[in-house]
């Protein structure tokens, strides 16, 4: 690594300091944020264990929680591990080819988890306005598909970002990043050089999976409701609309966080820095804290397996 007065050329290491600010308190501060990990940690696992026993649950909605589990639990150990590190053990230090890979494991599971709720709507969809259909339709074959092709996307679209990166930036003004975490915009801002290429694709991918997603979450949301209300029984209406309060609650609880920390990154130049990072840090771990707590909570099916489970 070859210094000068005023750039680093391709550093080697890179140095994550936490929450600028709250530098004093963040040992106490990792203390909720490693209760909120071994809690997603525990309630995901439940649930995909619940999932896999109980041949009832086989189902095209059960097969996208446990889907939508296995990402929480894989985001989550993506960031939590270095993050205690840094809180407790005053570990700051990452290699930057790791730092990379941190920055794309995250920003992929990401992607896929918006992709499952769009799958899980789709579904939902499917199941209120053509439920004689549904069992034609939603295959374990196309579940699989719809699987692969969620986390396809997600690699691709977030890859180059990746590229980017590695390939144009080879300077850098330091090699301080003020996140407890590798994000995108966080590495970027750290270049010496024209990030405009970096900053104009890291939109184009937060804009179109966004833009995508909630656009067809909305619709399928929209016809359900019409077809919910359009039911003449009361009780009817209710046991329709009562299987999608889950994934509802979900779907805005992972966007107006997503939203919040996307926003305030880019344009929030007003917001003190540590209200983004911790914001930006408990988006990425209150959809796996919360997920199967609400769907323990609002889903009969699993309301009763996981209290059989845990009576004996």
């Amino acid at each position: 690594m070859s210094t000068s007065n005023v750039t680093v050329f391709m550093p080697s290491v890179l140095t994550l300091i936490g929450i600028p600010g709250l530098e004093s308190v963040q040992c106490w501060i990792g203390i909720p944020f490693c209760a909120m990990y071994l809690t997603a940690m525990f309630g995901n696992s439940v649930l995909l264990i619940i999932i896999k026993s109980e041949r009832s649950l086989h189902e095209p909605m059960y097969i996208f929680l446990g889907m939508l589990g296995v990402t929480d639990i894989a985001l989550a150990t993506t960031i939590m591990p270095k993050m205690l590190g840094i809180f407790w053990f005053h570990v700051p230090e990452i290699y930057f080819e790791s730092c990379l890979l941190q920055m794309w494991l995250i920003h992929t599971f990401q992607c896929i988890e918006s992709g499952i709720l769009l799958a899980m709507a789709l579904d939902r969809y499917v199941a209120i306005c053509y439920p004689l259909r549904h069992g034609a339709i939603f295959t374990h074959q196309l579940v699989s598909q719809i699987g692969a092709m969620v986390t396809l996307r997600a690699a691709i679209l977030v890859a180059p970002c990746l590229v980017l990166i590695k390939c144009r930036l080879q300077f850098y003004h330091t090699t301080i990043i003020s996140h407890c975490y590798c994000e995108h915009m966080a590495i970027v801002k750290l270049a010496a050089e024209n990030v405009r290429i970096n900053k104009i694709y890291g939109l184009f991918v937060a804009f179109t999976v966004a833009i995508f997603d909630i656009t067809f979450i909305t619709l399928s949301y929209m016809q359900i409701f019409i077809t919910v209300f359009r039911l003449p029984q009361k009780e009817a209406r209710w046991k329709a609309f009562n299987t999608c309060i889950a994934h509802i609650c979900v779907f805005l609880q992972f966007y107006s966080l997503a939203f919040f920390s996307f926003f305030t990154h880019r344009f929030g130049a007003r917001v003190p820095p540590y209200i983004h990072i911790l914001f930006s840090s408990l988006y990425l771990l209150v959809p796996p804290f919360l997920n199967p707590l609400v769907y323990g909570a609002k889903t009969k099916q699993i309301r009763i397996h996981v209290v059989k489970m845990l009576c004996s």
